[in-house]
């Protein structure tokens, strides 16, 4: 699969293979924000041993079942910083699950180690999103929530 014209899932407005398909390959994230970016669209594209990979081996789970209930849909990074080894990422990733829609937000901390980066812990809350055919889509698209991501 080529991914030199598909967008980016994590809303860089880069082709995914400029953007986080480097880092998929094994180009280590230069920041947490890279490194969040990456996981995020490996999220997306149901990439558990990327996930795993990428997950500070002192909390990481044993294993990552792929999740195909849920769409993401949009990433809005909120802020981002690095302080020597230590690294944070304040973001937001709306999904769906069937015709529910949440948006996932949560403070993540990043160690370094090694040269590279790993996504050690974070607090995350879900909160429900429930759009008005009216209302801007949740997905970030910039169009009514009833022409875009809508039910049919």
């Amino acid at each position: 699969m080529t991914h030199d014209h598909i967008a980016c899932p994590c809303g860089s407005g880069r082709p995914l293979a400029d953007c986080c398909a480097r880092h998929h390959a094994g180009e280590p994230a230069p920041t947490p924000e890279a490194l969040m970016r990456s996981r995020y669209s490996a999220f997306v594209l149901d990439l558990t041993d990327y996930l795993l990979a990428t997950w500070h081996a002192s909390t990481r789970p044993a294993e990552l079942a792929a999740n195909g209930a849920t769409d993401w849909k949009r990433l809005e990074v909120l802020e981002s910083g690095e302080e020597g080894e230590r690294g944070w990422v304040h973001f937001r990733a709306t999904f769906r699950e069937g015709r529910r829609w949440a948006v996932l937000e949560e403070s993540s901390r990043f160690v370094r180690e090694g040269g590279g980066w790993f996504y050690l812990d974070g607090n995350p809350a879900v909160h429900r999103v429930k759009p008005g055919r009216n209302a801007p889509c949740p997905c970030g698209s910039g169009r009514k929530f009833k022409t875009c991501c809508g039910p049919s």
